[in-house]
């Protein structure tokens, strides 16, 4: 049954002149914050006596120098956008997901599971299901600290934190024990991996001799699906009026405890979509360290695309281009992985500055013309 928030999103409102200066000062902040986190990386590179322009070329020539780091930077961006979509979602409806480590490897775990237990089907049966399967676990990893913030009021951040460790700890367990590869049992190496999927289960590669395969193709396609949910469905709109006020979402008759749960259930099975794509497409088998970091990078690509699907699409290739540029860097120019650990910091602390300097930006800039609207009114 339609609520008044629903038949107010259906009212057609008065166009308003676009002020392009606003857009262009918010567009570009974050490519500011970038370039400020790399000018402070100079310095620091400037101290251990290495030039910076060797070492900002060395990025760039890791990605663009050859076919095999563009694609590379394409299969790192992949990830990240996919747990990017599960945090707009997330965002949109004011909650912060941070357990999309936790949920990648639920995912992970959901679909070599599946992939193995029915390695006997045809690949394309298997290969929907098992991307299905990694969906439903990761969205279940998410559907617990919803169900928390619900019904009991625990903060979200503390829920998923704490759930991110449980995660790995039962991928610790299960490749060590019931999941561990059978080959490596018997050559007595007793490696933390499973067994190799079937190939049936592998996703196709677009490009040959990389590992760029049909997840990329994927994520994109989700970003377009994630923002006409968002911007051309009810419950996407109630999402989103829940993150704007969630006191007056209440009193327009939203359920604002279920849609937030929702959010944090969806957010997680992107992210363990994510999770399956490494699993299907890259390794072809679950591996210790499969996430990556990719469930907090993605955190840093979603801010950097402004918390919009589509913007997120350039922003993850940017950030897994940066990602693979960094460890070219450091065996061009040969400085510390400390130093590439404090790079990327640096960029994920700018950028969410940036991010808290755009909001206040847009807050100031509405309250100055509702002060000029009046104005005129009166």
């Amino acid at each position: 049954m339609p609520t008044e928030l629903d038949k107010t999103a259906t009212q057609t409102t008065p166009k308003s002149q676009v002020d392009w200066n606003d857009v262009l000062f918010r567009a570009a902040l974050p490519f500011l914050a970038m370039f400020s986190a790399l000018l402070i990386g100079a310095v620091v590179l400037l101290l251990l006596k290495v030039n910076p322009l060797d070492a900002y070329a060395a990025i760039f020539v890791g990605v663009f120098g050859s076919w095999s780091g563009f694609t590379q930077s394409l299969v790192k961006a992949t990830p990240l956008l996919l747990v990017g979509l599960g945090i707009c979602i997330a965002f949109r409806a004011s909650v912060i997901n941070i357990g999309a480590e936790g949920q990648i490897i639920l995912g992970a775990l959901g679909a070599t599971s599946w992939a193995l237990a029915f390695r006997t089907w045809p690949g394309w049966l298997l290969v929907p299901s098992t991307l299905l399967v990694s969906f439903l676990t990761g969205a279940f990893w998410g559907f617990i600290p919803g169900i928390l913030k619900a019904r009991f009021r625990v903060n979200e951040i503390l829920s998923t934190v704490m759930l991110n460790a449980i995660a790995l700890q039962l991928m610790n367990m299960l490749v060590r024990g019931p999941l561990i590869d059978p080959a490596g049992i018997t050559s007595g190496t007793f490696l933390a991996q499973s067994e190799r999927l079937p190939e049936t289960a592998w996703l196709i590669r677009l490009v040959p001799q990389t590992l760029l395969n049909a997840g990329a193709l994927i994520a994109v396609a989700l970003a377009f699906v994630v923002y006409l949910f968002l911007w051309r469905t009810t419950i996407g709109f109630r999402i989103r009026a829940v993150g704007l006020n969630p006191d007056a979402s209440r009193y327009a008759g939203v359920n604002v405890a279920f849609y937030q749960a929702l959010s944090l259930t969806l957010a997680g099975g992107m992210a363990g979509l994510a999770g399956a794509v490494e699993v299907m497409g890259v390794h072809h088998r679950l591996l210790e360290g499969i996430t990556s970091g990719y469930g907090f990078s993605g955190i840093v690509a979603a801010l950097f695309g402004g918390l919009h699907p589509l913007g997120l699409i350039p922003a993850a290739w940017l950030f897994g281009s940066l990602l693979v540029g960094a460890d070219k860097m450091q065996r061009a120019v040969q400085v510390p992985s400390a130093l590439i650990d404090m790079l990327l910091g640096l960029v994920v602390l700018f950028v969410v500055g940036s991010a808290f300097i755009s909001k206040r930006w847009a807050i100031r800039r509405a309250i100055a013309v509702a002060k000029n609207n009046a104005e005129v009114k009166s």
